[in-house]
């Protein structure tokens, strides 16, 4: 696997990523302090050649609170014992965040409300009302 396929277009290079990993912490027994199957996955969005800027712009709306000031996004997994399986678990993260952005949203249609809706919405309104009225004239 050379690449991260988000869509049939969207596409990233895993030159993009850098990996960094270490020493998971959970079950594991003896072996568990000698294998550092955590993985951490960090991407220069800002710098993707790869992404379009819509999608960029997107991803920062929806993901900003997840990048660091420097426009880089950190994912981690140590879900699993083996670092391969932490290293794809990492990649399916990104490429899940990356498919709720790659579309854009539809657009709202305006529409006008039914008569039925404005009609149960008044009287609703007007049994409320009443519903205070009788409470008022209790006290």
């Amino acid at each position: 696997m050379s690449e991260l396929v988000v869509t049939e277009r969207l596409k990233i290079p895993l030159r993009e990523f850098e990996f960094l990993y270490s020493k998971s912490s959970g079950p594991g027994g003896q072996h568990v302090n000698k294998v550092a199957s955590r993985v951490q996955l960090l991407w220069d969005l800002e710098g993707s050649k790869s992404l379009p800027k819509t999608v960029k712009t997107r991803f920062r709306e929806r993901f900003g609170g997840r990048l660091t000031k420097e426009g880089r996004l950190i994912l981690a997994s140590s879900r699993y014992r083996d670092q391969g399986r932490n290293l794809a678990d990492c990649l399916e993260k990104l490429r899940a965040l990356l498919l709720e952005v790659a579309r854009p949203p539809k657009r709202r249609k305006k529409t006008r409300p039914t008569r039925g809706s404005i009609e149960r919405r008044l009287r609703e309104k007007k049994a409320q009302g009443e519903k205070k009225r009788r409470r008022r004239m209790e006290d």
